[in-house]
């Protein structure tokens, strides 16, 4: 890839889809390279997105060339790959398979041609290495369905594909969690939260991992914003863990939105997506044909 970036040197106006603005903790608007200069001594860099959306892949993409060009130890993490695709990931990465045999192969996230490209394709001629830090889809799943004791009925290759520890003590996202789920019963909602914590406990412990074998490098890691925001989710497993790191924390707000000092993170400010449900009937025929799908996997376990 080039060199030379072609990125805007200056705050660009709202006012399409692909647009962006970056907003610091103490509320000021920022370049792309501003905020590349006040992470560089980050050792990790967790980036908070609203899946599908053409402006905050933009931003992913052009966050990476820039913090390359600054500094070329970096590594990219990603939500969208889970550890039991780590060696087909290694393998596209080298250049031994094709993108469909990666993309089938990895269990890729259907949006993956149009969203997350970009991120692999630089990663790959610039020859970063690619955490594939997620737990797979499957056990989360079953998780959801039958608690944390699922997980001790694995064998230990699959076990292997979950953080050793994964912690469902009360705690501010625990809270957080409970007062965002709509439906379902107290008893559902716990297996459900732990589930997420199984998701972040395992991408936390997956860049600590690498991190402690890797401690030059930066690393910069995708994965949906309630994963990360407000130094919970993640970024409170990364400190667990590693106390030591230094961990900065970027999120997607709406542009209409009345920004507020503090909190911490970075705050990537875009048009917010389309309402999901207007009536509420469609919502809940939608939760219910998720459920019914639910209904069908098979913990064999």
């Amino acid at each position: 890839m080039p060199q030379n970036s072609s990125l805007s040197r200056q705050p660009q106006a709202i006012t399409t889809y692909f647009d962006y603005q970056i907003v610091s903790p103490n509320n000021k608007t920022i370049t792309l390279e501003d905020l590349s200069r006040e992470i560089k001594n980050a050792d990790v860099v967790l980036i908070g997105e609203w899946h599908t959306h053409s402006a905050i892949h933009r931003f992913e993409t052009e966050l990476l060339h820039t913090l390359f060009l600054q500094d070329p130890n970096l590594t990219l993490s990603m939500e969208q790959f889970s550890r039991d695709s780590q060696e087909i990931v290694n393998q596209y990465l080298a250049g031994e398979i094709g993108e469909t045999t990666l993309i089938s192969k990895a269990n890729a996230w259907p949006n993956y041609e149009s969203d997350y490209r970009p991120l692999v394709e630089f990663a790959k001629f610039n020859k970063l290495d690619l955490i594939a830090a997620n737990a797979p889809d499957n056990l989360i799943s079953c998780i959801a369905r039958e608690g944390l004791d699922y997980i001790n009925r694995l064998p230990a290759n699959q076990r292997a594909w979950l953080a050793e520890r994964i912690s469902t003590k009360q705690s501010a996202y625990k809270r957080r969690f409970m007062s965002s789920m709509h439906h379902g019963d107290e008893r559902q909602n716990n297996k459900q939260f732990a589930a997420q914590m199984a998701w972040d406990e395992t991408m936390a412990e997956s860049i600590v991992r690498y991190l402690d074998k890797h401690s030059d490098k930066q690393v910069m890691h995708i994965a949906g914003s309630f994963h990360v925001e407000n130094g919970l989710g993640i970024a409170a497993s990364i400190l667990r863990r590693a106390p030591g790191l230094k961990v900065v924390i970027v999120t997607p707000v709406g542009v209409e939105d009345t920004l507020k000092e503090g909190g911490g993170d970075y705050r990537l400010q875009v048009i917010s997506p389309p309402q999901q449900f207007v009536k509420n009937e469609n919502r809940m025929a939608y939760f219910k044909s998720i459920s019914t799908r639910n209904n069908n996997l098979q913990c064999i376990f």
